[in-house]
Parts: structure tokens; C-alpha cells; sequence
């Protein structure tokens, strides 16, 4: 199929899928759009065994569209600068130590805990994996999702300080998560020894050098649209420095996500717009990228449900991923306890975050993108199925509740 008729096919589901939920069901786009596409996926498994001419179709939709390049390589810097763009950068400045060792000694901790814990849990399913291969898995399934997480929240009724920490989090630990994961990447599929210093040095430079080139595409960004006062040319200036700013992290062989979500807090804080956008150029703007927000994210949950098709269910894999599912919850309370305990001395948090972070740390589209990227030889189709269960748990399960836990526990109620 080209690339227009299966973009045409993609936008056309999205927006009777997205009507639908907006009409009907009234959930949150994010899960909405998850169960429409799964019963959608259901049904037409079930028409199959009829005629299974829509199921053929569908199926070659999905197997035409490389998951994991269009979202790593296309879709994610445009989402995560749109998320960036419209955080509180104030509350995010107040909270960005927590936010920053959640990002990095966070998801350092749950891939060793998630690693170690899921080698053990195979052994014992007769489903014997080399701990190198559990621990990217860990590195997969560990960041959580600011996509996932950005429209849940707004209606779950959590206080601004600790939606910041959720925000802010997910926002940094994509990029840190994809670098981890390609650090342990490149150590399972190396021929030769790796060093501590080539470690190192493939680290430093995704992480400083995305981080550092994101701060320089935001102030030339920044300068360029204080020089104009032109909301047309504003629009496409910021539409540039993403398209532009990839391409860039990519050829540099640097972390295009944290490269983007710098950016996109440089261009979005509030002393920089003030300086640099006028009312109507402002309003266009994130108009704009709410816009972009919202299609990218309608077709991306589409995309996860329809992938269903191409995963090989079989009993012992399902199990595993059941399983699996409270080994990562645990994993993930584990791995903020230290940072929590720490800062909430020195800073505002609201009481029990330690159980909404876990509970609110939702997975998403990275972690199945990472999923199918591994090769055959590291149990592709193992830790595929696995992280395919855990994603629609964490935005089906996760998702519909956590607004529930947060009115429980009396936290939407808490002081900002």
C-alpha cells in the first residue's frame, strides 16, 4: 500500500473512532480511543471466521508501517515538544530536581529491579531468558508515557504540583529510557567486550548532547520569533525547529526526545513568550500544536490496538505478561521510594505520591516501539506479547481509575 491510502486509512479510523468515544463514551481520548480500537480489532477477528477479507486488509495495513520508525523517528519529537510546549514550566522549575532523579536514577533502578525480577519469574514459567535480555526489557517497559499520561491527568483532578512531577517525569525518562535501552542494546548484540567507557560515552553524548542541542534549537528558536511579529510564520518557524532539530539529533547520533522536549520548555516558558509572541501569535500557536497533539495521538493508540493482529499470542507468553503486570507496579514503587522520601523534606508533596506516581505511571506507545525493535535472537515475540499486555492494563486498568484513586486518597482536594 503507499503511504498516502494508508495515511488516509489510519486519519479515517481515528476520526470515527475519536467521534465516537466524544459522543458516546465520553472517556478520556487516550483510553477511549484504546477500547474503541480493541473491540474494533476483536470484531473483525470475529468476522473472520466468515470471511476473512477485512481481516487480510487490516492486517497488511499494519505489517506495511514500521511501529517503531514512525513513532522513535516521526512522531515522538513532534508530541513530546507539543507536551513540553504547554507545561507549567514554573512548577516544573520548582520541582526539577525531583522531576530529573525520578527521570534518570528512577528508571535506572526499575530496569535492574523489572530485569532481575522477570529473570527469576521466566525461570520459574519454564521460559528460561539471559538476564542481558531481561534487563532491556526493563529498559523498555520503565519510562512511562507523557502521551498516555497528559490527557488522563487534566481530568483525573490531581493538584497542578504533583501532575507537575507525573509531566515532567514522563516527559525526560522517554528520552533517558530510549538511551538506557540502546546503551543495554548495543552491550546484548556487541560481539565484543563493551567498556564502562564506551558507555559512558554513548550516555553522554544522547543524553548531554540531546539535552544541549535542544537548549540551542530553543534559543535560536526563541530569537528568531522575537525578531517577527507574524503569527503565520511564528507557526512554521516552531513547525521547523522540530522537523529541523530531529534530523539534526539523528544524524549526531544524539537523543532527539530530550533534544525536543527542552526545546519545547525554552520556547514555551512563560518569560519567553512573553518576549517573544504577541496575544494572537500565542493563541495560534498553541492552537497549532494542540491540534498536532491531538491527530498524533488519535492515530498512535489507533495504531497500538490494529498491532494486535500481528502479535502471536500464545498461553505460557500471556501468562507472563499477567504476571508481569504487578512485577513492574512493584518495581516502579520501589524505584521511587528513595527519591519521594528525600524530597518531600524539602519540597511540597502532596500525601501518598508515592502510590499515585506508581499507579499513574502509565505505558504506552515507546515502550511497544522498543518491544519491536528487539531482534529474534533477544525473544522478540516474548517481550512483545508481554509488553503489549502491560500497555493495555497500564492505559485500560490504570487509565480509567487513577482519577478514582486521587479523589480516594483525598489528594485532588490537597493544597497546590
Amino acid at each position: 500500500m503507499d503511504f498516502y491510502l494508508i495515511t488516509a486509512i489510519l486519519v479515517g479510523l481515528a476520526a470515527v473512532f475519536g467521534y465516537i468515544n466524544v459522543r458516546f463514551l465520553k472517556l478520556p481520548n487516550t483510553i477511549g480511543l484504546m477500547l474503541i480500537t480493541l473491540l474494533f480489532t476483536l470484531g473483525v477477528l470475529g468476522i473472520a471466521y466468515y470471511d476473512d477479507t477485512l481481516l487480510e486488509a487490516e492486517k497488511e495495513i499494519i505489517s506495511s508501517i514500521d511501529f517503531e520508525k514512525v513513532l522513535l523517528e516521526g512522531m515522538l519529537s513532534f508530541l513530546l515538544f507539543a507536551g513540553a510546549l504547554h507545561t507549567n514550566f514554573e512548577q516544573l522549575k520548582v520541582q526539577r530536581w525531583p522531576v530529573i532523579v525520578f527521570a534518570t536514577v528512577g528508571v535506572l533502578t526499575s530496569t535492574f529491579l523489572v530485569g532481575g525480577a522477570l529473570y527469576y519469574l521466566l525461570m520459574v514459567l519454564g521460559l528460561g531468558v539471559d538476564f542481558i535480555y531481561c534487563l532491556l526489557f526493563g529498559a523498555l517497559i520503565s519510562p512511562t508515557d507523557p502521551i498516555a499520561v497528559l490527557g488522563i491527568l487534566k481530568k483525573a483532578g490531581a493538584p497542578k504540583n504533583l501532575e507537575t512531577k507525573i509531566v515532567g517525569e514522563s516527559l525526560f525518562n522517554d528520552g533517558v529510557g530510549v538511551v538506557v535501552f540502546l546503551t543495554i542494546f548495543k552491550i546484548a548484540g556487541s560481539s565484543e567486550p563493551v567498556t564502562p567507557g564506551d558507555i559512558l560515552e554513548l550516555f553522554g553524548l544522547e543524553v548531554l548532547g540531546g539535552i544541549g542541542l535542544g537548549l540551542g534549537i530553543g534559543y535560536l528558536t526563541y530569537k528568531l520569533l522575537k525578531s517577527i511579529d507574524d503569527y503565520d510564520i511564528e507557526v512554521i518557524i516552531t513547525l521547523a525547529a522540530v522537523m529541523c532539530g530531529t534530523v539534526a539529533a539523528q544524524k549526531l547520533h544524539m537523543s532527539a526526545p530530550l533534544a525536543m522536549v527542552t526545546a519545547g520548555l525554552v520556547v514555551g516558558n512563560d518569560t519567553a513568550r512573553k518576549h517573544t509572541m504577541s496575544e494572537l501569535t500565542e493563541t495560534y500557536v498553541d492552537k497549532f500544536w494542540e491540534l498536532i497533539d491531538i491527530l498524533l495521538n488519535t492515530i498512535l493508540f489507533v495504531l497500538i490496538g490494529m498491532e494486535m493482529l500481528i502479535i502471536s499470542f500464545e498461553v505460557p507468553t500471556i501468562i507472563a505478561g499477567l504476571i508481569a503486570i504487578p512485577v513492574v507496579l512493584v518495581c516502579r514503587y520501589i524505584s521511587l521510594l528513595i527519591p519521594i522520601n528525600f524530597f518531600e523534606k524539602h519540597l511540597n508533596f502532596v500525601p501518598r505520591t508515592d502510590v499515585i506516581m506508581t499507579w499513574g505511571g502509565l505505558r504506552g506507545g515507546i515502550s511497544i516501539a522498543l518491544a519491536l525493535s528487539l531482534t529474534q535472537d533477544m525473544h522478540r515475540e516474548l517481550f512483545l506479547v508481554i509488553t503489549y499486555i502491560i500497555v493495555i492494563f497500564s492505559i485500560l486498568v490504570q487509565g480509567l481509575t487513577v482519577g478514582s484513586v486521587i479523589k480516594k486518597l483525598g489528594v485532588n482536594k490537597a493544597e497546590m
